[in-house]
């Protein structure tokens, strides 16, 4: 091993002057600056202007219409509240302690202070502090909520390990590489920064309004000829004219938007559905697509043991309990724990064999091993990759076909062998990350609603092919080498997508929007993300990191997926309730506006005073809100 040479304090303090320190930037957004917002848009901007030629002619209307733009400002602002910050949440995963290399000398700091070129150590449990290239060692990371990858990695020299990874097990020596921003955390950070999450609801609010206010213009304008012809004051008629346009504004609309989805928060609240964002709901009725993330959220993201193969005299029951052996619970790796958990169901004549030295799982070797006491003799059992254990053998066995099969459906393959001197091929296990027992019955359901529901996954082309099988989701697989078509090809005929890194599924969500579909997401990891974000519907799952958390609009507060159908069930008759409501608007704008333009025609003066106008359509629109809490049906398909 090469003698480690760190940064000296002084040039540490440079390399901090240069890069910052090891956080990420906060986005905050004033309070004050977020209630004026709800001044901008299609409903305020036809108020507002109303307002101002209101007050230039002198009328006393323009405050009643004022008090309801504040009105509808205050009850959106404080019916969304506030919002997690993603941005918080990603800088405080970062607030912990390092061991670095500094002046020659072992010192713990905080990771804040970490520059690029630091040599840092790192051991089993440590949360790594930044991104590093690893030196030396042999170590088993975590790094499923980073890439999204359902096994440990172990990496090699050379290799990059990312910055809130998890030290499975190991000890080794790592050189930072990057900080703050620019570590894939970072990176996250400003693909959250820089998303927008298109919004429906404005454009659906601008096309009534649009509509509506043609049809007021021809009135109106009917109006001015037939004034003009009558010779009634223009003084009289502008006002008049302004009444006519205010009926065509669904004043209200915002309010009600408001309230009925802050009711249908409340109500999924209570059903294990947390709503972080009002519009989610809106947009999540015309949700066309669903696409899921494989690892978490329709597996259990916990590998079982999906098959064995003894060989020899050996049993099923000894292939289990000489493997466990080789494990050890206090590493807590996942494939140990499996064959743990797995081997107390059996029995076998190794059962009460004392262990008397373990070695844990070393990369170079591809093994673990375990020295046990058995009939009085030290014998050792190897538990490792199948190429490797199969070098060990001195009865050679082609197991190429039996690695094949039990492989074909995705199943990681590991091998046993067992022996004093010469060692024996105990057997094969296969493990796999199995599909929760409710993601069937959830994804059949949200099929049936209308929504096509597409699964992406960084595992291969052959554990998606299992996984949609299993579940029943279709059997049309794309693969990482068909990504380059998708831009091509209508990716949404596609079933599932195998073999994406996290980049992808941020770009498979726009190229979808680009298509004109409504998308929902779900994720649970750092690397799903910018995805939650982009996607109309971001879904984090219950076990999801509070990065998922904060970067979706909808939280799912119990395992798996049958909360996603309740949710689209209940944003359904959100939107009919809105649906009710708008057209509710629309015939009494009709009514209205007909009723005084033909009552000028026939009496040839107004026959409603203008601030009678004025409360006779707010309070309309303020009882139609009520719609909001009526009862509709649900209808299985959109």
């Amino acid at each position: 091993m090469t003698e480690l040479k760190g940064l000296s304090s002084e040039e540490a303090k440079i390399a901090l002057g240069k890069y910052g320190l090891n956080i990420l930037p906060e986005e905050t957004r004033n309070p004050l600056v977020t209630f004026l917002r709800k001044f901008w848009g299609p409903v305020p901007w036809v108020l507002e202007i109303i307002i101002l030629l209101e007050l230039i002619l002198g009328r006393k209307e323009a405050w009643i219409i004022m008090l309801l733009l504040l009105f509808n400002a205050a009850l959106s602002f404080f019916q969304e509240g506030k919002a997690k910050n993603a941005l918080r949440l990603l800088k405080s995963r970062l607030n912990i302690q390092a061991r670095v290399l500094r002046d020659g000398v072992w010192r713990l700091k905080p990771a804040q202070e970490l520059v690029p070129e630091d040599i840092i150590r790192i051991r089993m449990g440590d949360i790594i502090p930044a991104d590093a290239i690893l030196l030396h060692g042999d170590v088993l990371i975590d790094q499923s909520v980073i890439t999204g990858e359902s096994l440990p990695k172990e990496p090699s020299a050379g290799e990059t390990i990312y910055a809130g990874s998890i030290v499975k097990h190991g000890e080794a020596f790592a050189k930072v590489s990057s900080t703050g921003k620019n570590t894939f955390f970072g990176k996250t950070a400003e693909i959250m920064r820089s998303t927008k999450t298109p919004s429906h609801l404005e454009t659906t609010i601008f096309s009534i309004i649009k509509y509506l206010v043609a049809f007021d213009i021809v009135l109106i304008f009917s109006v001015f000829v037939y004034s003009i012809y009558q010779g009634i004051p223009l003084y009289d008629i502008i006002p008049f004219s302004l009444l006519l346009l205010v009926a065509s504004v669904p004043v209200a609309l915002p309010a009600t938007y408001a309230l009925s989805t802050a009711l249908g928060s409340i109500e999924l609240a209570k059903k294990g559905v947390l709503v972080t964002r009002l519009s989610a709901i809106e947009e999540a009725a015309a949700m066309n697509i669903l696409c899921v993330d494989k690892t978490g959220t329709i597996t259990q993201n916990s590998l079982r043991i999906s098959a064995l193969r003894s060989y020899g005299d050996f049993t099923d029951g000894d292939l289990l309990i000489l493997a466990s052996k080789a494990c050890e619970e206090a590493t807590q790796d996942p494939l140990d724990l499996a064959i743990l958990n797995k081997s107390k169901k059996f029995t076998s004549e190794y059962s009460k064999t004392a262990r008397l030295h373990f070695i844990p799982f070393d990369p170079k070797r591809k093994c673990s091993e375990a020295i046990i006491n058995f009939n009085g003799k030290e014998f050792h059992v190897f538990k490792g990759a199948p190429l490797e254990m199969m070098k060990m053998q001195n009865e050679k066995h082609d197991l190429s076909k039996d690695i094949e099969d039990l492989s074909s459906d995705g199943s990681r393959v590991l091998a046993v062998t067992f022996g004093e001197k010469e060692f024996k091929l105990v057997g094969l296990i296969a493990l796999q990350d199995p599909p929760r027992e409710s993601s069937k019955g959830a994804l059949k359901e949200i099929d049936d609603l209308g929504v096509k529901v597409m699964m992406l996954t960084g595992d291969g082309s052959a554990t998606a092919r299992s996984i949609a099988r299993q579940v029943g989701i279709g059997s049309k697989i794309l693969c990482k080498d068909d990504i380059q078509k998708l831009s091509r090809e209508n990716i949404a005929q596609a079933n599932a997508v195998a073999g994406i890194f996290p980049e992808d599924k941020f770009n498979i969500i726009h190229l979808l929007q680009k298509q004109g579909y409504i998308c929902g997401m779900t994720g649970d990891g750092v690397n799903d993300a910018p995805a939650l974000k982009k996607a109309e519907v971001g879904i984090a799952v219950s076990n999801a990191t509070d990065v998922a958390k904060a970067a979706a609009s909808i939280v799912l507060t119990t395992p798996g997926l049958p909360n996603i159908v309740e949710a689209i069930k209940s944003s359904r008759r959100i939107y009919q309730r809105m649906l009710t409501y708008i057209m509710n608007k629309i015939i009494k704008t009709l009514e209205i506006s007909v009723l005084l333009g033909i009552g000028l025609v026939i009496t040839n003066k107004f026959i409603i005073s203008q601030l009678l106008i004025v409360l006779l359509l707010f309070t309309n629109d303020f009882v139609t809100m009520s719609i909001s809490t009526d009862t509709v049906f649900s209808f299985s398909k959109t």
